[in-house]
Parts: structure tokens; sequence; C-alpha cells
């Protein structure tokens, strides 16, 4: 059992655990289901390229294994998919990224509104995304909670090649700044702001997550 940090009941999470879970490491062996309460809100973040789209996809909404209700999957990602295949491909996704995060932002706002659970895809710089995510589960008398993937910077480029789309060193740089502080907070036993717990997975404990669930 990975060492749990802190003594309170984490709502949702289905034990008596801290408001930090450590599934990293070779000895430790993460649960292929991650349990929350009906309503919570969970965000997945990490370094770009390193597997939050690919948990998102694999473990949240309709298409999880495992018991429990599924949230809905809010994945920026997915959005800038469908706004490519709908653009020519001649024109830089420059020109019409900010139709891309207007569209991400509204479909996220509307999920929000419906009162459902909902698993959204994080990248990490963005605190006042989380902040605005942290006042709607108040506001639904729920909690935020965090998946933090920490994985390596060549992990993380070596996702980036693969799926054939990287980021910048400026906004890589960005990105890996951001997750090591929210890192280190977490390791500190502190959930980030606004969050009610994190729990850390590396690329081991991620991979065997097949369901992020949501109980009544």
């Amino acid at each position: 059992m990975p060492e749990q940090r802190g003594a309170r009941r984490v709502r949702g999470l289905g034990l008596d655990a801290g408001p930090v879970r450590d599934l990293r490491g070779p000895g430790v062996r993460g649960p292929q289901r991650l349990r929350f309460a009906e309503g919570d809100i969970v965000v997945v973040s990490g370094l770009p390229g390193g597997g939050k789209s690919t948990l998102i996809k694999r473990a949240a909404g309709e298409g999880g294994t495992g018991g429990g209700s599924g949230g809905a999957a809010i994945d920026s990602q997915d959005t800038r998919e469908r706004w490519e295949r709908r653009m020519p491909g001649a024109l830089p996704y420059a020109v019409y990224r900010p139709m891309v995060r207007a569209a991400h932002y509204w479909g996220l706002w509307r999920h929000l509104r419906s009162g459902r659970s909902v698993v959204v895809h994080d990248c990490g710089t963005q605190s006042w995304v989380r902040a605005l995510l942290a006042a709607a589960a108040r506001r639904r008398g729920r909690a935020l909670h965090m998946l933090l993937l920490d994985t390596s910077p060549e992990e993380a480029l070596s996702g980036q090649e693969a799926r054939g789309r990287g980021v910048s060193t400026y906004a890589f740089a960005r990105h890996r700044g951001a997750v090591t502080r929210l890192l280190r907070e977490a390791e500190a036993g502190r959930p980030p702001a606004g969050c009610a717990s994190a729990t850390l997975l590396d690329r081991r404990s991620a991979a065997a997550v097949t369901r992020i669930a949501f109980h009544p």
C-alpha cells in the first residue's frame, strides 16, 4: 500500500486516505479503478506528451471499464482534432487556435452547468482554469481532485514525437516549471490550490488505470 499522507478522509477515494496518494515506483501496485464521488470534478495534469489524453480516452467517460458511472471527458486535444478535420490542411493551426480554445471552454462550461461528473485535461500552466473548476465544484457541493502524471522530459518528448505534434521549446519549459511546482506541493503532502486530493502517477501506474469512476 502506498504511503498515505495526512489523516483526514477524502470524499470519493473509497479509503481513509490522506489528501495525497503517491502511486509511483516499481514497488507500488496502483489500482485499476480510481473512485470519486458522483458530481466531483477530476483534472488530469502533466507534461505535453506525458499520457494525459491517453489516460482520459482509456479510463474516462463511457469508454472506461469497471464499476461506477463515467464522467464527461473534456480534452482540448479532441476539440483541436475536430477543428483540424474541418479546416484546410494548408491553414496553420495558429490562425484558428483562438476559435478552438473558445469551443473547448464553451463545451467545458456546458458540462459544468449540467452538474455531471467531469474529467478534464489540464495543461498545468493555467492555474486560473483550476481555480474556476474548484469554484464550480464548491457551488455544487462537491470536490475537485487532481491526477498528476509524473513523466520525465524524455518520455514526454517521445510521446510528442509518437503523436506527431510537439510544442515549442519555450512552451515545454513553461510546462516543466508548472508541473515541477505541482509535484513539489504534492510531495510535501499538499494538494494543489483548490484540490481536495492529488494522486501521483508514473507511466506504469497510469497505464494500469482502466477506469475513473464516480459513485453516489
